[in-house]
């Protein structure tokens, strides 16, 4: 009887969208570790994220968005956005660290901007951050124009391409270190539960007594904020910034979050679900280069996950609804 209840909460779990995450997981780095010997390298293993580092951390702050029902689009022209505004500034002989620092501000009023127009405006999220994709995607390129910035500092450059503990880059130190407090606040604070409240009913949430618009105006914020953090993280890797830095990541990242979980309607998902499908993406990208499957194929494979990261969890929720009316009307 008891290993009986252990199979079955096995198969309880198996059955949870994170559960089926796992299994896919597991199912793609087998397939990867089939396909190349040195895929489960540690140098390969830090490369797959190093290549994708920014999109992981603005995926982080996505899924808090995205719980609360509603999206911000602009996180990919907020990062070439900052890229450009640090290079701009550099070339212009503004001390680097003070760069870095007018660039955070830039990402911190970009934010703000979209919290002010969505919170205390009205106005839905979709179209503001649609229009600050155009324009912050503008300023990014009136700023370098056509031409490539590049002979960052060495200091700038190593947080992007050289190990800080061993082999583990900056950049993915940060990655794990924002996951682990962003992961506190989410399922530890009141402000993860006033977030998951909002997302679910608004309304319901406002007669609680909480103060919807500030939650979304700090959300969207931080959205902006941590874009600009990641901006600078793409310059540092790349060592050069140019007007079209990360142009299209936005589609990569709701992909994560989406895939790993996250009601699109809000209200439900975890971080731990964003990681999971963080690393499944991350692997198949990786599996796709070992193939050699050009980067327009990839990208139309990211397209179908996106339209599957909706579907599937709406299908699975179906499916489970309709075989527990069943064990009722049996009962």
């Amino acid at each position: 009887m008891a290993e009986r209840s252990t199979f079955s909460a096995m198969w309880a779990r198996v059955q949870t969208w994170e559960g089926f995450l796992v299994c896919a997981l597991i199912f793609i780095v087998l397939m990867n570790t089939a396909l190349s010997p040195q895929f489960l390298t540690v140098s390969n293993q830090i490369n797959l994220f190093q290549l994708s580092i920014e999109k992981i951390i603005v995926a982080l702050v996505m899924t808090f968005v995205i719980i609360n029902a509603e999206i911000d689009l602009s996180v990919g022209s907020m990062m070439g956005l900052a890229a450009c505004t640090f290079g701009f500034l550099f070339q212009a002989g503004v001390d680097p660290v003070l760069a870095i620092a007018v660039t955070l501000l830039v990402g911190l009023v970009g934010g703000a901007l979209n919290g002010v127009f969505i919170a205390y405006v009205g106005l839905p999220s979709l179209v503001v951050t649609l229009a600050t994709l155009i324009g912050f995607r503008g300023l990014a390129r009136v700023l370098v124009e056509d031409r490539g910035i590049t002979d960052f500092p060495e200091w700038f450059d190593n947080l992007g391409q050289q190990g800080l503990i061993g082999p583990v880059p900056f950049a993915l130190i940060a990655f794990f270190v924002l996951f682990a407090i962003l992961w506190v606040v989410l399922q530890r604070s009141g402000f993860g539960r006033k977030t998951y409240v909002i997302g679910t009913n608004r309304e319901v949430a406002a007669f609680a007594g909480i103060d919807t618009a500030k939650h979304k105006l700090i959300l969207f914020t931080a959205s902006g904020l941590v874009s600009a953090f990641a901006g600078l993280l793409y310059a540092a890797r790349v060592g050069a910034v140019r007007g079209d830095v990360a142009l299209g990541f936005e589609l990569d990242i709701i992909t994560m979050v989406l895939l790993g979980g996250v009601s699109i309607f809000g209200g439900s998902g975890t971080l731990l679900g964003t990681l999971l499908a963080i690393l499944i993406v991350l692997n198949l990208r990786n599996g796709m280069a070992l193939l050699n499957i050009t980067g327009h194929i990839q990208t139309g494979v990211i397209g179908i996950l996106l339209i599957a990261s909706v579907l599937l969890p709406r299908l699975q929720l179906s499916t489970l609804f309709g075989a527990r009316k069943r064990q009722e009307g049996s009962a």
